[in-house]
């Protein structure tokens, strides 16, 4: 799912670059959508199954941990201000969600890319990275 989101804030991104407006917020709300849909399927998960040690060692393991690092720290910064500019979108206002999207829109799609980093990074076989 976060492969996902990343993958519509680029194509939302495009489209609004070519004044495409209306197929920019359908596909905006999408992202927003999947993205609430993996924090609540994240959160469900880790609550059943609590947290999951990363066991690997080597040159990975302080990859590993950076990218973890400051891919939670965005995700708590990309949540208020990813709310803010779709409120501010579906509104109308647009210089002031013009304004806000300039910061939520690398920062949302920094933590989408590193969220299949990380998982990546913690479920698949060592023999692949």
């Amino acid at each position: 799912m976060n492969a996902l989101s990343g993958i519509l804030l680029l194509i939302g991104f495009t489209l609004i670059h070519n004044k495409r407006i209306e197929a920019h917020r359908k596909v905006m709300i999408a992202a927003f959508a999947t993205s609430s849909l993996f924090l609540i399927c994240y959160v469900v998960y880790h609550a059943q199954v609590g947290s999951v040690s990363f066991t690997r060692q080597g040159f990975v393991r302080p990859l590993y941990f950076t990218i973890l690092i400051t891919h939670v720290t965005m995700a708590f910064v990309v949540v208020p201000l990813a709310i803010i500019t779709l409120t501010r979108g579906l509104k109308g206002r647009y210089p002031q969600h013009r304004r806000i999207a300039k910061w939520t829109f690398p920062i949302w799609l920094y933590v989408s890319v590193t969220g299949v980093l990380v998982y990546v990074l913690l479920y698949q076989p060592t023999w692949l990275l």
